[in-house]
This record gives structure tokens, C-alpha cells and sequence, in this order.
């Protein structure tokens, strides 16, 4: 009487898909797998058993010794499959920023980029790459300058795809790092920009915005916004955008940049336009500077930090859904704390004007003009662009129930206010717009004619 033969089994998180047993198999029961197994990150053989007849010549034929069996094996531990790792032996210690006081100096002159240079040294960055690209690279000439005076380094790399691994690199051991870029390398940027948000590094990216698409020209555009604010790469990707309108908030919002960055270990970017990166104004220096820490979670080299790990690989797909829900959860506290605005006899105007960069100025400046005429106009300045600084904003909703977005891009700031309301569940207000492109900037006096045109309408 015939015995029954033992059952084969395949163990597919040990098998590793050589092909072996295919070759050896009489009966032509196993083929080549197609999908990856989520604990070995490999693709398994499949086994055929209407075909398959027990024989076992397949477990001869393969090199794992678990991998075909006649009975079911578990691994105890199966990260052995990935080989040993040393546990770690202490936790590492959390060494946080510290502020030293300045001596007392007169205001400087400097031009928006110089400024954010020197904003970006008083918070602490001794780490700067970058490739030179107009209207930014004076920024970069002042950190090549300095850093080395300062025992820091800055490194002009081939290219913006290597600024920003650098920039991950530098990060990863957790100093403060920065890169001053423009439209077109920022765009190269973004890649890494993704890595850095899923490895959760912090970093500053002082984006001088230019028109385009393509290389279009260096002027002055905000050409960038929906890309800061909507699409920094791949993946579920946010990161708070700051938008200066003078040298001197070049300077205080990198500074800003860092703080937040490091607060929540992702990218900040401080998104200015080539006209402000260009022109000069009176700054004030701060009255005291920061002396970089060393955060818990860097990978220093010593033996301390010896057990970190930067990583924005999951290969478990239900680990990468809650990394994504660690991160989205993330956001949503950027959205709700990290909302900041200004404005300019904003508080009683019932048509308010929503400008930012370099065009608040030009409105700021339309604003005291038509406020001699009598008329109830001012200026709502968002200082972020993400988050969207809709509760600064809905407050002024009650005697304002106009507004004009004036600004030098086609209608990319008025998508994020249009986005900030409809999630408010604010209806009912007009929406009008004043647009300039291509390295045009819209003018106070076209602002005030659009104004008047707009009042002589509505009449």
C-alpha cells in the first residue's frame, strides 16, 4: 500500500526567488513570483499544487535550509533576516540650542540676500551648499565669504541635485544647514526636499523666486508658490513657506526658518522674489544669536549616537501608512500654531488688499494713497504662505466683504486664499485680482486705479 508523502511547504519570507527549484521541478509546479514579500523585501517562487506532486526534489535543490520544507518553520526573531544589529546601550542626550547676548550695533544697509545670509549665521548655520543661480548667488558668495571665519564651511557643490543631499547629509548629523537657490534649482531640489521631509531632517531653503516656466528671465515673479506650498516632491510632502517683503524680514524670517525647522525636524522654506533678493534697506540686527545644540535623534559618528538612524524607507506597507500618519499629523499642528500674518490699516478696512513679498509693498504703499482719499482700504500681508494664515484673516470678515489679491504670479496666491476660505467654510465675500507676470511687478498706481475702477463699478 502507497504511502502519502509528506506535503511540500514554501516558507516565502525566506525564500529568496533563484530559480533553483523551477529547474529542478519534473512536473513544472513552481514559477517565477510577482509580488514582494513585506517581510523579506523579495519575490517569492508560486507554487502550482494542482501540479505539484510532493516530490520534494525542490528541497534538494534549494540553497536556503528553510526555504522548502515538509513542515511549517517560524522564525523567533525575524529581523535576523536582515542580520544582527547591536542593540542600543544608552539613550542619547538631548543638547538644545542655547541664545548668547550681541553687543549693541548701529543698522546696516544690507541687500535681501546679504540679509538673510547674515540672519542665517546669527541662527546658528555654519553648514551652507549651494550652486550659484541668478538672482540668489550673492547669498552664497557672503557664506563662502565668512564661513570660514567662523569654522564653518561652505561648499559650492556640481549641481542643486547635490546641494540638497548635501544639505541631507549635513542634517543628518544634526547641524543646521541651509542652501540659497532659485526657480529652476529649486525645482531640481525637490527630490531630495521629498527625502528630507520623509527622513524628517531639518533645513532651510532660501528660494529667490524667478519668472518662468523653463529659464524664463531673472526677474522678480512669485512664480513659486503653488510649488512651495503644493508640491515638494513626491509622497504626502508639506513644509511651512515664509514669505519676506523687506531686507529685514529676510533676515528675522530666516532666522525664524531655523526654529521652526529644527522644532519640527522638516524643510522650511523662505520664499522671497528676485527684486527683494536684490534690493537694499535698513536692517537691525537682533540682540542676541544661537549656539546650535545637538539633538538626540542625529547621527554624529560617536559612540552615543552610534545606534541612530535616518531613514525615509519603510518596506512594510502598513509601517509607511503610519509614518504618513505621523507626518500628516505633523501638518496639521504646522496649520493650526504656525499661521502668521501682518497688515496695514487693516483693522476697520472694508476692502482689503492681499498682497505679499515684494507687491505688499507696492500695496502698502496704495493703501496710504487711497486712505488720504477717505476710502476704508487696507492691507492683509500673509508672512506664511503655508499654512495660510486663515485665522488671522477671518476675524477682518466682518467689515470686509471685499478683496483684491494683488500679486506677481497668475492667481497662485489667490488658489491658497481661495483654498484657506473654502476649508473655513467662509462664503459670500468678492474676489477680485490685480496680476502681473514675466518679471513684472504690479505698481501702486496700478493698484490704485484698480481700486477706483472697482469702487466706480460697484456704485
Amino acid at each position: 500500500m502507497a504511502t502519502e508523502r509528506p506535503k511540500v511547504l514554501l516558507q516565502q519570507h525566506l525564500c529568496k526567488g533563484c530559480g533553483r527549484c523551477i529547474e529542478s521541478c519534473p512536473k513544472h509546479a513552481i514559477t517565477l513570483g510577482t509580488e514582494v514579500d513585506q517581510a523579506s523585501g523579495l519575490v517569492p517562487v508560486m507554487i502550482d499544487e494542482e501540479k505539484c506532486n510532493d516530490c520534494g526534489l525542490c528541497i534538494s535543490a534549494c540553497p536556503e535550509p528553510f526555504g522548502l520544507m515538509r513542515e511549517e518553520y517560524e522564525l523567533e526573531h525575524p529581523e535576523h533576516l536582515f542580520g544582527e544589529r547591536e542593540r542600543p546601550r544608552a539613550t542619547p542626550r538631548d543638547v538644545p540650542p542655547h541664545d548668547v547676548p550681541l553687543p549693541r550695533c548701529e543698522p546696516m544697509v544690507l541687500k535681501g540676500n546679504y540679509a538673510a545670509a547674515v540672519g542665517a549665521l546669527l541662527a546658528g548655520c555654519r553648514h551652507v551648499f549651494g550652486y550659484p543661480i541668478t538672482p540668489s548667488t550673492e547669498g552664497a558668495e557672503l557664506c563662502a565669504k565668512l564661513l570660514p571665519k567662523l569654522d564653518g564651511v561652505f561648499l559650492q557643490a556640481c549641481s542643486e541635485v547635490a546641494t540638497v543631499n548635501h544639505m541631507y547629509g549635513a542634517s543628518g548629523a544634526g547641524v543646521p544647514t541651509l542652501t540659497f537657490t532659485s526657480s529652476p534649482g529649486f525645482s531640481l531640489m525637490l527630490e531630495g526636499i521629498s527625502y528630507m521631509i520623509g527622513a524628517e531632517l531639518p533645513g532651510v531653503f532660501i528660494n529667490v523666486m524667478r519668472p518662468g516656466p523653463g529659464l524664463g528671465n531673472i526677474g522678480p515673479e512669485q512664480a513659486d508658490i503653488k510649488l512651495a506650498a503644493r508640491g515638494l516632491g513626491h509622497g504626502n510632502t508639506h513644509a511651512i513657506v515664509l514669505a519676506p517683503s523687506s531686507p529685514q524680514e529676510m533676515l528675522d524670517l530666516t532666522m525664524l526658518a531655523f526654529e521652526l525647522s529644527l522644532k519640527y525636524r522638516n524643510p522650511v522654506i523662505v520664499a522671497a522674489d528676485g527684486y527683494l533678493g536684490q534690493i537694499t534697506g535698513r536692517v537691525t540686527l537682533p540682540t542676541k544669536m544661537s549656539v546650535p545644540g545637538l539633538p538626540d535623534w542625529a547621527v554624529w559618528g560617536d559612540a552615543e549616537h552610534r545606534n541612530n538612524l535616518i531613514n525615509s524607507i519603510y518596506i512594510d506597507w502598513a509601517d509607511l501608512e503610519e509614518h504618513n500618519r505621523h507626518l500628516s499629523a505633523k501638518y496639521r499642528l504646522m496649520e493650526e500654531t504656525e499661521q502668521r500674518a501682518t497688515g496695514y490699516r487693516h483693522e476697520d478696512a472694508e476692502v482689503l488688499i492681499v498682497a505679499c513679498n515684494i507687491p505688499a509693498r507696492m500695496a502698502k504703499a496704495a493703501v496710504a494713497e487711497l486712505r488720504d482719499e477717505g476710502l476704508s482700504i487696507g492691507l492683509f500681508q500673509p508672512l506664511t504662505i503655508w499654512p495660510f494664515p486663515i485665522k488671522q484673516l477671518v476675524p477682518l470678515l466682518g467689515h470686509a466683504k471685499r478683496l483684491i489679491v494683488v500679486e506677481a504670479s497668475d492667481g497662485q496666491l489667490e488658489d491658497e486664499l481661495r483654498l484657506a476660505l473654502h476649508k473655513a467654510d467662509v462664503t459670500g465675500l468678492e474676489i477680485h485680482h490685480l496680476r502681473r507676470m514675466g518679471g513684472m511687478l504690479p505698481s501702486d498706481r496700478e493698484i490704485v486705479a484698480h481700486v477706483h475702477q472697482l469702487l466706480e463699478v460697484s456704485r
